[in-house]
Order: C-alpha cells, then sequence, then structure tokens
C-alpha cells in the first residue's frame, strides 16, 4: 500500500458474483455511479477510482440474512456466499477529512441493493496520511503520568445510581471511593447534565472533593465527567473542569460525532475518555455493520485517549474473545507513532474476572472498571477496591490466586459474595 492510498476490508455477502458486487462497492465510493455519466473521463477514473484488490470466497449460505428489495425486484436465482472483499481507495478523494473517510468506507454500501449482508471489518492507513489526524493527547502513557499510577492496571469505577443522585450527593461518593484507594472515578454514560445534577455544580462539587483527597494524600483521582452534549456546550464543561484541577472529560462517541470529538480535542488538553455505547447497533449482527478494529481506527484518529471495550465474562453480548480482539486493537499502533489507546474495561467486573482478563490480554496497560464489583462489596468500596488490587497483584506476580484468597480477607469476601450472585 503506498502513502498515495488507503485500504478497507469487508465481509460481503450476496447472491451475484463477487467480483460484480465489489467492483460496485469500488465504484459506489469513488467516481461511479450505477451507469458512465458525461465527464467521467479515463484520466478522472484513472486519478479517483477505487480499486478492488482483494476477493476470498468464504463459502455459500444457507438463507440471505438480509431481505433486498433491489434483488427481489431482479429475482437472482443462486444462494447468496459470503466473501472478504479488500478495497483500496485514494487518499485525495477525502483529504484530512474524518467525517468523509468514514462516510466513504462506511457510508451507502451498507444500502447497496446487490448485497444480503456487509460489514466494515476492518481499515489500514498510510502512516503519512494518519499523522495528519489528531493523536492521543495522553493515550496510556499520559493517562499513567497524570494518575501516578506507573506501572499495573488502573482500578476504576463508576458513579452508581447511575442517576438520580444530586451534586453533593456525588460529590459524597466521589469522596469515599477516593479514599476507597481508585485511579479512576467516571459518571455512567446517561448521567452527563440533569437537572438535579447540572454539571456548572457538579463539577466544582466534586472537584473540591478530589483536591481535599490529593492534599492529604498526594493522589489525584482521573474523574471522567461526562460532558456530552452539544459542541459548544461540552467546550465549555471541559474548560470548567480544567479550571476546577480536573484532568478528564467522558463523551459518548456515537451520539457527539466525530466533528464534536475532533473540536473537543482541538480546544482541551483533557484526557478523552471515549465510551462506545451504541456500538452493538453497528457490531452485533455478524454480516452488518462495523467491526471494532474500523470503529476504533476511526474514533483513534479524533483524538481520543481511551476506549471502551466491555469486560471479559461481563453482562453484555460480547463473546470474552471479541473483548480481548478489541483490548488488543487499542493496544496496537496504527503506524510508526505511539497513538496506542488505553483499553477501558467494564460491565460486570470484579476481583473475579481479573485473571482471565490478565490471562487474555497479557499485559497490565488498561483500565479496570467495577461498579458493583466495588460498591457491592459485602466490606464495602474500600474492600472492593481491595480485592481487585489484590488479584491483580496475584496475576502479576504468578502467584496462586487460591492460595491468595486464603490469606486476603477482602479477596476470599470478594469470591465468596460475588459466586454467589
Amino acid at each position: 500500500m503506498s502513502d498515495a492510498h488507503y485500504e478497507a476490508t469487508y465481509l460481503v455477502e450476496t447472491p451475484l458474483p463477487l467480483e460484480k458486487v465489489a467492483a460496485v462497492m469500488a465504484g459506489e465510493q469513488s467516481c461511479g455511479t450505477f451507469t458512465r455519466v458525461e465527464g467521467e473521463t479515463d484520466e478522472l477514473r484513472e486519478r479517483a477510482r477505487a480499486d478492488v484488490v482483494g476477493i476470498r470466497d468464504l463459502g455459500e449460505v444457507g438463507k440471505p440474512s438480509l431481505r433486498s428489495s433491489w434483488l427481489d425486484r431482479k429475482g437472482p436465482s443462486a444462494s447468496s456466499r459470503r466473501g472478504e472483499v479488500v478495497i483500496r481507495f485514494p487518499v485525495d478523494n477525502v483529504g484530512v477529512n474524518l467525517s468523509t473517510l468514514a462516510a466513504t468506507v462506511a457510508g451507502n454500501l451498507f444500502d447497496l441493493g446487490e448485497v444480503t449482508g456487509l460489514r466494515l471489518e476492518s481499515l489500514k492507513l498510510p502512516s503519512l496520511y494518519r499523522k495528519q489526524y489528531a493523536l492521543p493527547q495522553h493515550g496510556i502513557v499520559g493517562t499513567r503520568r497524570v494518575t501516578g499510577v506507573a506501572q499495573g492496571a488502573l482500578i476504576g469505577s463508576i458513579i452508581k445510581p447511575n442517576v438520580g443522585l444530586r451534586s453533593e450527593e456525588i460529590a459524597s461518593l466521589v469522596e469515599r471511593l477516593c479514599a476507597a484507594g481508585l485511579d479512576f472515578i467516571k459518571d455512567d454514560e446517561i448521567a452527563a447534565n440533569p437537572v438535579h445534577a447540572p454539571l456548572s455544580v457538579r463539577i466544582p462539587a466534586v472537584m473540591a472533593a478530589v483536591r481535599r483527597h490529593q492534599d492529604r494524600t498526594g493522589k489525584h483521582v482521573m474523574v471522567a465527567f461526562n460532558i456530552t452534549g452539544e459542541t459548544d456546550a461540552m467546550r465549555r464543561h471541559a474548560d470548567l473542569v480544567a479550571q476546577e484541577g480536573g484532568s478528564c472529560v467522558m463523551a459518548s462517541l456515537n451520539w457527539c460525532g466525530f466533528s464534536s470529538i475532533e473540536t473537543l480535542r482541538r480546544s482541551s488538553d483533557l484526557v478523552i475518555h471515549g465510551h462506545r455505547n451504541g456500538y452493538g447497533a453497528f457490531s452485533r449482527h455478524p454480516v452488518l455493520g462495523i467491526g471494532f478494529q474500523a470503529y476504533q481506527t476511526l474514533w483513534r484518529l479524533a483524538g481520543v485517549d481511551h476506549m471502551h471495550v466491555h469486560g471479559l465474562g461481563g453482562k453484555f453480548a460480547q463473546a470474552d474473545e471479541e473483548v480481548v480482539d478489541s483490548a488488543r486493537d487499542c493496544l496496537t499502533p496504527l503506524c510508526d507513532v505511539d497513538d496506542r489507546v488505553m483499553p477501558a474495561f467494564s460491565s460486570g467486573q470484579w476481583a473475579g474476572t481479573v485473571e482471565q482478563t490478565y490471562r487474555a490480554v497479557k499485559t497490565s496497560d488498561l483500565l479496570f472498571m467495577a461498579g458493583g464489583g466495588i460498591m457491592a462489596h459485602p466490606g464495602g468500596p474500600a474492600e472492593g477496591v481491595a480485592s481487585i488490587r489484590e488479584a491483580w497483584r496475584v496475576v502479576e506476580s504468578g502467584d496462586s490466586m487460591e492460595r491468595a484468597r486464603e490469606q486476603n480477607r477482602a479477596l476470599a469476601d470478594a469470591f465468596s459474595f460475588f459466586t454467589k450472585s
């Protein structure tokens, strides 16, 4: 792949010849349409067309995954087949324009009448092109520097109840969680700027508690304030976080959009905690939507520092293998710069899911978040944090978890309580 092109890989399902459908895809997303038009010269095609550079037949499927009215009208008699299609696009068709890049690789392709399934799986960018976009302002290294956690997993939690707490109640809970020994605390994705806890009041109240803890201990606990909203409001709230001595903001990526996150990145030096809520709508169908490698590539270009990947053995639909692959995607540089983002594990996590997480991803460069796994611990939040820290110490040192459970009460109580829940 040259510096003049980038490549997208798709899973395609169709009853038509894969070669024909791949050519339609390339034409539709570059200089062509369903018929040649005036002005579409050979010179223009040579310069601006996308090219199919790979097709791999994956075999026949029993029945089409999705209905197509276009195919109903055409009445093809062949069974649908699946295949992998790789298309190479000219960089100059897009320029440095993240929204248009996304529209090119993941736009009208999903609506093509020729397909009964289509999924963008991965995106490969040339180094020079990638470097023209934003880099994570902090990523893994910067997050460790800000929190003072030089090694080991960062332990975090989520404000619970999700919504309903008033600003002073949230500040009190944050103070308690700071004292419990956390590195990171975040708002829930549905708690942004509610009437009962507006950000204008909540941010100063919470940061006063964080500063008190820092004054006592020297430890800065990173709080990810959910500032999801209209772009100018997000910038104002990020400025308030910075004024109050905060270090992180959170945004619901899918609902803010690329432009909002790009604007936030340019206007703020804070860590951006990227929450992917809604990603299941893009990913859960096996032959429709966007795979995580491509998804996190696009958001990495917007400059996020953390990305959610869900958790192993958690409460959501993703298989453990998908969670692990997502974390590895976050930890893999896109090119020859350190643009890695910190994978954020969450959803039903507790001390008992630490070992399988570490064995699977083979690194502690991650954020391990537990809501109920900390706050529902029978010994209280401090014991919940202690149980998770002990679990990470055990797996990182190679000690026996069974022996540690016999010697550490917080860990033993966690296993006793959560395995019965």
